[in-house]
């Protein structure tokens, strides 16, 4: 299993970001997807997730009305539309995979610990 996370970069605040993260290794029914961050100084913390077909999903208080995640089944690509960027959403932002019971499941997953394999991540720096 391999999760590769692109999309990063510098902007503006109020701007915008999408970041991205390929799956390969794994049947696209058969995985749950989450976001997690960190920020500098912070434990790593949890920002979105979705099922296997992401159309159940949950997002972070902090991001709810901001960031979307959806996922391109075809394409096994997951991904993080941020938008209203704030200072406070500088991080570090990883994508994560749950195969365990996530065949055709209709629940996402909040805890890092739920997860069992990981991107390396992307720098997201957001300035005032």
């Amino acid at each position: 299993v391999q999760l590769q996370a692109s999309g990063g970069g510098s902007v503006r605040a109020g701007g915008s970001l999408r970041l991205s993260c390929v799956a390969s290794g794994l049947t696209p029914s058969s995985y749950a997807m989450g976001w997690f961050r960190q920020a500098p100084g912070k434990e790593r913390e949890f920002v979105a997730a979705c099922n296997w077909s992401g159309d159940i999903a949950g997002l972070s208080d902090s991001v709810k009305g901001r960031f979307t995640i959806s996922k391109d089944i075809d394409k096994g690509t997951t991904y993080l539309q941020m938008n209203s960027l704030k200072p406070d959403d500088t991080a570090v932002y990883y994508c994560a995979a749950r195969t365990q019971g996530a065949l055709y499941a209709t629940r996402w997953h909040k805890l890092q610990s739920e997860y069992d394999a990981w991107g390396q991540g992307t720098l997201v720096t957001v300035s005032s």
